[in-house]
């Protein structure tokens, strides 16, 4: 079997083998995550980012360049100043994800929801191709084919695959590249890999500074790692300051003052800033490093699992990894340190590159017992992803919840998800509208989509308006909000705007059917659709407000 050319770059030397056994790895990966990746989909379990990228590439494929009416709806002026969203906002002003115009030739030519996860999965899958070919410039095509092998089953690699589609995908396939090409001293691809990491999103940059902190503190090339140092920190620098902010306020009023508000007293801090203020609060450094402290252990450890621990032994790795996985460790809140979500992966490429190092060194370790010990990590790491039901992408075989038990059957999943489409297809494909999270993606190739309860949009003449037809998964919202908050928050969001809407002739019911609700502006309620309305209420234990309540409380 011969190899296409571009293989080449990857390995030091012909290796059929090793190769075919990796890319049986790549393909065992690409279609069993694929698969569930497309039944979470196809099920309605995809949520509101999946639906704001979609509708990102949508419109950037008709020349409306990276705008998005649901980046609005998600952005500070919307969330903390009460502004309409608009179908012009720029998404740039939240995230400079410049990297996307390289797969926008794919979503042109298909132009679906689905294409996003395709190109997710792949990327991913590819990522450890790529992995494979750096490992072999060190260690010889058994050891390399465990590495990749902990890759494909690691934590931080399937989980946020399962996930929403993220920029953080290109990660593994251009960090590694870029790693690759210096390992090989291909410095024209090696700068290359540089422009592509910067290009994926603008916090990037701090992976690319752990790999020139490497080159200088090694001494192998020591001019380089200055320069990738220099060149990655006024990147980052440059575009929050100054070129994100010309498109909103997002990048300091919604992520820099709230995920750092322990170092700045700014509502609007700097990059800058942010960084001095984490230079000069050394207590508070100290416990976000270790505080609380079982948190923090239990991710690196979800990190070191698949590689049998070996990156807690390589100070490769903690160099490498450490500033990604710096700056994951100072942020407040509980995402940035969750293994299921696409944070996890920009530390992964260090990681790695560190036990392929360690190993490099250490290869008369590689014995029959501790292959045998790596392989119980690796089974661990695969228990600990199907039982965390990553990403709501196991639902139909592991319970969301015990206490209080909810369980959605697969039977269940796609008979309600047959009904879902039904209702769809009575909406317009170029009409407006607003919808429940788990809806948005289905309706997101459009120019004008918000979420319930916002039913107001600036369209492309500015003027306010309200959106055409809404449309709420109502069983979906109850079902889940016996155990979970932000299903009980949006169901008790969801069902008095409706109500209101309804009271107000501002909106009339047009069908409901298994819980799902499609409302029609101007349109006159049917009268057998009120009565399902009653009887859906009255199903989920609701107590609505009688329509002469609401027409008073409207007026």
């Amino acid at each position: 079997m011969k190899f296409p050319a571009a293989f080449k770059l990857l390995l030091p030397k012909p290796d059929q083998l090793g190769l075919k056994r990796a890319l049986w790895l790549a393909a065992i990966f690409f279609c069993g995550v694929l698969l569930l990746a497309l039944h979470r989909y196809f099920t309605f379990y995809a949520s509101y980012d999946h639906g704001l990228f979609n509708q990102l590439f949508w419109n950037t494929s008709h020349g409306r360049w990276f705008q998005s009416s649901l980046t609005s709806a998600n952005s500070i002026a919307t969330l903390a100043d009460g502004a309409t969203p608009t179908v012009s906002f720029v998404h740039l002003g939240q995230h400079l994800v410049l990297d996307f115009l390289l797969w926008l030739p794919l979503y042109r030519v298909f132009p679906h929801p689905v294409t996003l996860i395709v190109l997710q999965v792949g990327l991913m899958a590819a990522g450890g191709l790529v992995l494979y070919g750096l490992a072999r410039h060190y260690l010889a095509p058994q050891l390399s084919l465990w590495i990749v092998g902990s890759y494909y089953s690691a934590i931080a690699v399937v989980s946020p695959t399962l996930a929403n589609f993220y920029e953080h995908c290109q990660i593994p396939l251009f960090a590694f590249g870029t790693l690759l090409a210096m390992e090989k001293q291909r410095w024209g691809w090696f700068w290359l890999g540089v422009l592509l990491v910067l290009g994926i999103r603008e916090e990037a940059g701090i992976i690319l500074f752990g790999i020139g902190a490497y080159l200088i503190v090694s001494r192998r090339h020591p001019r380089i790692g200055v320069a990738v140092c220099v060149l990655s920190f006024s990147y980052v620098a440059f575009v929050t300051t100054v070129i994100m902010p010309s498109f909103s306020a997002d990048s300091s009023r919604l992520y820099l003052a709230t995920r750092f508000a322990q170092y700045v007293d700014s509502p609007n801090p700097s990059t800058l800033q942010v960084l001095w203020g984490i230079l000069t609060h050394p207590a508070e450094l100290v416990s976000s490093l270790f505080l609380p402290f079982d948190r923090k252990i239990g991710y690196l450890i979800g990190h070191w699992l698949p590689l049998a621990f070996v990156p807690a032994l390589s100070g490769v790795s903690w160099l490498v990894a450490g500033f990604p996985l710096l700056s994951l460790m100072l942020q407040k809140g509980m995402s940035a340190l969750s293994m299921q979500l696409r944070y996890a992966i920009a530390v992964v490429p260090g990681i790695f590159y560190g036990a392929i190092v360690w190993w490099s060194h250490h290869p008369d370790y590689f014995t029959a017992k501790v292959r045998n010990v790596w392989k119980g990590c690796l089974i661990v790491s695969f228990v600990v992803i199907l039982t965390s039901n990553p990403n709501r992408s196991l639902s139909f075989l592991i319970p969301d919840s015990v206490r209080p038990w909810v369980f959605v059957p697969i039977t269940r999943q796609w008979e309600h998800a047959t009904h879902l489409y039904s209702v769809l297809k009575a909406i317009p494909q170029d009409a407006s509208v607003s919808a429940t999270t788990y809806l948005i993606p289905h309706v997101s190739t459009r120019r004008a989509v918000v979420r319930l309860p916002q039913i107001e949009i600036y369209d492309d003449r500015g003027d306010k308006t309200a959106v055409d037809y809404a449309i709420a998964d109502i069983w979906q919202l109850a079902e889940y909000s016996k155990a979970f908050a932000d299903s009980r928050t949006a169901l008790s969001l969801t069902v008095p705007k409706i109500d209101k809407l309804v009271a107000t002739n501002k909106y009339g019911l047009l069908h409901i059917e298994d819980g799902i609700v499609l409302l029609g502006k101007n349109q006159p309620s049917h009268p057998e659709a009120l009565t399902q309305w009653a009887l859906l209420l009255k199903r989920i234990g609701w107590q609505a407000a009688t329509t002469a309540d609401l027409a008073r409380s409207a007026g």
